[in-house]
């Protein structure tokens, strides 16, 4: 086989672009930290740290959206607490009108300082949060969820039926607010029945209105001892009833929030795992890539001389 200079100069010039090649792609791996650059350094290992990176942005969104939602529970629990501590305050006034020595001007005080109470109430049903939303108004979060008549008294729900819930985790949705009616309009399954065995009030602010009724009634207009004590006690079994509603709402917020601490845990191992797995697959070697990097200057090194030496020579030069 002949070989001509031509062909030569090519082999050697070929052989000086493969070195150059392989050494610039280890320079790159060394200077990036990933041996995987581009998808045809390791199509395989290129896939599969896509598929890592999507799995890693997921679980970043759903940490956000735990942050989100534990915020929401947090602001709800807190404004619960008060709600709590006001229908208790109540109660107390109800036992205290229970007593059947209480003039007509003693039970007015008391009717003065439930309403109060009632209003304060209301307010806490009419929370917002800081954007201005309100809390316990469902997707209706635009507008009041309750409306209290200015002659009657009577307070209207008009919010929305629907919770506003929150997905925190892959296959995990949670109630992050609670609409209105789920506070102060249900009962809980053991809720206290009334004397003839139906089921009670089951909204606070009529329970309220009944004693508030009681209360202002003058002991003259009734007809007998027991309608006044009959109505103070179906007021205090109504708070009871309402109270323990508003715990059990209490309990599964946290609940809820015990198990975002958990989602977050597994989230933040979850992250570990991914970052762990995506170094597997792209990061730089650096004992190998180093070594490697040494022995391909080296190569590139002595294909320079090589073709440098070859420049000088040809046929002529050899049959002088």
């Amino acid at each position: 086989m002949r070989l001509s200079t031509n062909m030569i100069y090519q082999q050697n010039m070929d052989a000086v672009l493969d070195g150059q090649n392989r050494f610039q792609a280890t320079g790159l791996q060394l200077s990036t930290g990933s041996k995987v650059n581009k998808p045809s350094d390791d199509p395989l290992a290129a896939s599969q740290a896509v598929l890592v990176r999507q799995a890693t942005a997921q679980n970043s969104q759903y940490s956000v959206a735990r942050t989100f939602a534990n915020q929401n529970m947090s602001q709800e629990e807190s404004i619960l607490s008060s709600v709590t501590s006001t229908i208790q305050d109540a109660q107390t006034l109800i036992v205290q009108a229970g007593n059947g020595t209480l003039s007509d001007d003693d039970r007015s005080s008391l009717a003065t300082k439930l309403e109060s109470l009632k209003s304060q109430l209301v307010n806490l049903a009419n929370s917002t949060d800081g954007n201005g939303r309100y809390i316990f108004a469902g997707y209706k979060s635009d507008t009041a969820p309750y409306t209290q008549d200015p002659t009657t008294g009577a307070v209207t729900y008009s919010g929305g039926d629907t919770a506003i819930t929150q997905q925190v985790d892959a296959s995990r949705t949670m109630t992050i607010n609670h609409t209105g009616n789920q506070i102060f309009d249900s009962l809980t399954g053991d809720a206290k029945k009334e004397p003839n065995g139906s089921s009670g009030e089951t909204d606070i602010f009529k329970t309220i209105d009944g004693a508030l009724t009681a209360l202002k009634t003058p002991s003259a207009d009734y007809t007998s001892d027991s309608e006044y004590t009959d109505a103070i006690d179906k007021a205090n079994r109504g708070l009871s009833n309402s109270l323990n509603n508003v715990l059990s709402v209490r309990s599964e917020l946290g609940t809820q929030l015990s198990e975002l601490d958990n989602l977050d845990t597994i989230g933040a191992n979850r992250d570990v795992t991914n970052a762990s797995k995506l170094s597997d697959l792209v990061d730089t070697e650096w004992t190998s890539a180093i070594s490697t990097y040494t022995l391909q200057q080296v190569a590139l090194q002595a294909s320079y001389k090589t073709y440098s030496s070859m420049q000088g020579m040809s046929l002529f030069q050899m049959n002088s």
